[in-house]
């Protein structure tokens, strides 16, 4: 009767000895399945677990695999899919909160200035064409679609989409709106 062995042994130590082509592969494919690992994630630890659990299973598959020339196509589906179900499973990192945080380093908009915009964007309206002013204030000021506005006024939406076009830019050109530009 032989001794026992001293010290530790692996649960699945024996078995790991019983598949030499498996260790074999992994010394002399490792470093490749690796770095397919790595470009998987962002972490080079995450990259390492990754590929021994992908290894795990081609492992407790290796006598299933009958062509092991394969096998690197085997381990390559092995780490994607793991990396897929560890993405599903990932852990959310945003939590709702009860307010929005507010931007920082924005400054309040002066409420005189904006009368002001407002009082030059009205002027500028007020030069324009009374066609082309009824078409901007329908679109814009009233918020109806180019359909909607081609309707009240009964010509095509293709006659708003011009007479708009035209109209929008006499306004870029006005030069009470240039300084706020």
């Amino acid at each position: 009767m032989t001794p026992p062995p001293s010290g530790p042994v692996c649960a699945g130590a024996s078995q790991y000895a019983s598949y030499p082509t498996f260790s074999s592969y992994v010394r002399a494919r490792g470093p490749v399945l690796l770095r397919t690992a790595r470009s998987l994630t962002a972490n080079p630890c995450d990259a390492e677990d990754l590929l021994q659990t992908a290894l795990a299973k081609t492992f407790v598959a290796w006598e299933r695999i009958e062509d092991h020339r394969a096998l690197d196509g085997y381990v390559r589906r092995a780490l994607l899919n793991t990396r897929t179900s560890q993405w599903r499973k990932r852990k959310v990192d945003e939590f709702a909160c009860e307010e929005l945080p507010e931007p920082s380093g924005l400054p309040e908009p002066d409420l005189a200035e904006r009368q002001v915009l407002h009082d030059a964007m009205w002027r500028a309206v007020l030069k324009l064409p009374e066609r082309q002013r009824q078409m901007v204030v329908l679109r814009y000021y009233e918020d109806l679609s180019e359909a909607q506005t081609a309707e009240v006024l009964g010509v095509s939406v293709g006659t708003v989409k011009s007479a708009v076009s035209r109209a929008l830019g006499k306004l870029r050109e006005d030069p009470e709106l240039t300084p706020v530009r």
